[in-house]
C-alpha cells in the first residue's frame, strides 16, 4: 500500500503565497506523474498542475505564471509553489501519483487527503 501526506495549506491574504508539500511512501516501485489537483465548494475537481518522471510540467492556464510544480525523485515527493494567490485559488487541494506499487510495471493512481488553501483578506 502507498501513503501520501500532504503539508502546506492554510490561510494567506491575495497576493501571499504558499507552498505544498506532497510525501509518497510505501510499496513504491516506480512513480510516473505527479502533481496536484484542486477542488472548489460546488465545483468538480480540476488540473493545477502535474510532472512527469522526466520533469515535463504541464499547467492550467488560471495556474501558468504563477505556480511552479516541482519534484524530487529521491524523496518521492512534489511541492507547488503558489505566488500572487488570488481568492479564486481558494479550494482543497489534492496531491495525486501515478506510480508501480507491484513492481510488474502498471499504472496505479493514488490520491492525498487534501489541504485546504484559503485566499482571503
Amino acid at each position: 500500500q502507498v501513503q501520501l501526506v500532504e503539508s502546506g495549506g492554510g490561510l494567506v491574504q491575495p497576493g501571499g503565497s504558499l507552498r505544498l508539500s506532497c510525501a509518497a511512501s510505501g510499496s513504491i516501485f516506480s512513480i510516473y506523474t505527479m502533481g496536484w489537483y484542486r477542488q472548489a465548494p460546488g465545483k468538480q475537481r480540476e488540473l493545477v498542475a502535474v510532472i512527469s518522471s522526466g520533469g515535463s510540467t504541464n499547467y492550467a492556464d488560471s495556474a501558468k505564471g504563477r505556480f511552479t510544480i516541482s519534484r524530487d525523485n529521491g524523496k518521492n515527493t512534489v511541492d507547488l509553489q503558489m505566488n500572487s494567490l488570488k481568492p479564486e485559488d481558494t479550494a482543497v487541494y489534492y496531491c495525486y501519483v501515478d506510480l508501480d506499487d507491484v513492481g510488474n510495471g502498471w499504472h496505479s493512481d493514488y490520491w492525498g487527503q487534501g489541504t485546504q488553501v484559503t485566499v482571503s483578506s
